[in-house]
């Protein structure tokens, strides 16, 4: 049994993952409601309490967009772990920059791309208009609930009771 919980904005955005103390601490003073619980159930002294898997907080929290960062690993994880060039997949993967940085390119989501180590020295420093190689699909900033669906998560029913608040999460589904 998974001890997080996804917890959703008062307009269902998803705004992290806590512990399940604090879930339970946050449905006990009120503060949340249970949208989704799991199998089991909490057991107390005095009470038994559904044991929660995703909670609705009561209250609007505003904070900025959430943002992927830009690393090699979700970088790997955008591109399914695949290489864009020739549709090899793999771990023993390398980024390669669409734009060579010598040209001008930049250090950014719409630039980078994951690549097998042979297309990646096959293409080297040139553009992708001087070589035969093309992209199997653009590269672009992946959605912040891209995040929720790669993380700490144990088990496919946890998945399928988030799946509903998290878009990106039915297709991460198919694949399990």
């Amino acid at each position: 049994m998974s001890n997080v919980v996804l917890v959703l904005n008062l307009n269902y955005e998803p705004l992290n993952i806590c512990g399940l103390g604090r879930a339970v601490a946050l449905v006990g003073s009120g503060k949340a409601e249970i949208l989704a619980s799991g199998m089991e159930d909490i057991r107390t002294a005095r009470a038994v309490i559904p044991r929660p898997s995703v909670i609705k907080l009561q209250y609007l929290v505003r904070r900025p967009r959430a943002q992927v960062r830009l690393t090699r690993r979700e970088v790997f994880i955008r591109d399914d772990y695949t290489c864009q060039y020739c549709g090899l997949r793999g771990r023993e993967l390398t980024l390669d920059h669409v734009i060579p940085r010598h040209l001008g390119g930049r250090h950014v989501w719409d630039n980078l791309v994951s690549a097998c180590r042979p297309c990646n020295h096959r293409k080297g420093g040139k553009r992708l208009d001087e070589t035969r190689m093309r992209l199997a699909r653009p590269p672009r900033r992946p959605p912040a609930t891209q995040y929720f669906t790669g993380v700490q998560r144990q088990n496919r029913e946890e998945a399928e009771a988030w799946a509903p608040y998290l878009p990106a999460l039915e297709t991460a589904l198919h694949g399990m």
